[in-house]
């Protein structure tokens, strides 16, 4: 069972589990980012920690949590620096860093370990529109991947360095969040044949949002449709269909939404959409 909504803490996340973490204090995230993995070090999962810096730093900033000193001994925890990779204005081959994930996966596996776990520092990859644009495509792909498998990740944002529309981006591409303000979450859905799992609520302060969502997340299509699953949609105006509607068009596709919100077929039946159907779900 995945985790889905507002956390409160960086421990007790499990092993398919993927949230969204923002902070305001430097000095502050290096001790969530030390819980979070030193929780997955006591769940039998090997851990990495990923940032851009001097790699002694982001070990340092580690450091201050017992217990990760030791595992980084052994070769169960791991510090990464992204600065051998590239600088911190590129743009992440979406694809690539799941195939990278998967593998560093059975690698941990194959160890005896339980699963992977990782804590990326994101900011750096998200500062730009070609940058968001690559990042909230990989953290779909990568949370179809964390759905069946066990790999858990953190993705943590300085948002003293993010604006409001970015942050909201970004959470809602994740199950899970410590953002109060994301009004709803697109990310992977558990159930087979569905593009996406769309969650809470859709209004008026968020419907353009969504669309910019999937433009950037862009979901696969099954069978020439796309598929949601939002059996946990709470909401969606008019607007928000009419907007859902213009998105399948311009795919040129049928998106099928499956809610148990009774408002959203009586609107789509008043409405006459050609590209979006709405299926009843108990």
């Amino acid at each position: 069972m995945r985790r889905s909504g507002i956390v409160q803490h960086t421990r007790d996340l499990g092993r398919h589990d993927h949230v969204c973490w923002s902070y305001d204090d430097r000095a502050d995230i290096g001790l969530h980012v030390a819980e979070f993995l030193l929780d997955g070090l006591e769940r039998g999962q090997r851990v990495r920690y990923v940032g851009y810096g001097n790699a002694e730093a982001l070990t340092e900033a580690v450091l201050a949590v017992d217990g990760i000193g030791a595992a980084l001994t052994d070769g169960a925890a791991e510090v990464t620096s992204l600065d051998a990779v590239g600088p911190g204005g590129a743009v992440i081959d979406a694809r690539g860093q799941v195939r990278s994930y998967a593998a560093a996966t059975d690698q941990a596996l194959a160890a005896g370990y339980r699963g992977f776990r990782v804590a990326t520092e994101a900011t750096s990859l998200v500062r730009g529109p070609e940058q968001l644009t690559a990042f909230l495509h990989y953290e779909h792909l990568v949370d179809q991947y964390m759905a069946g498998h066990p790999f858990t990740a953190l993705c943590a944002y300085d948002r003293t360095r993010l604006s409001e529309q970015v942050l909201e981006q970004l959470a809602s591409v994740h199950p899970s969040t410590n953002l109060p303000g994301a009004g709803f979450r697109l990310h992977a859905s558990a159930r087979p044949g569905h593009s996406a799992q769309l969650s809470g609520e859709i209004d008026m302060f968020n419907r353009d949002v969504l669309v910019q969502v999937l433009d950037r997340v862009r979901p696969p299509a099954h069978g020439g449709r796309l598929v949601l699953d939002a059996a946990d949609l709470t909401f969606i105006d008019h607007r928000g269909l009419i907007g859902l509607d213009a998105y399948a068009r311009s795919r040129d596709t049928t998106l099928v939404l499956r809610t148990a919100f009774p408002g959203a077929a009586r609107i789509a039946d008043l409405l006459d959409l050609p590209g979006v159907r709405v299926e009843p779900v108990a």
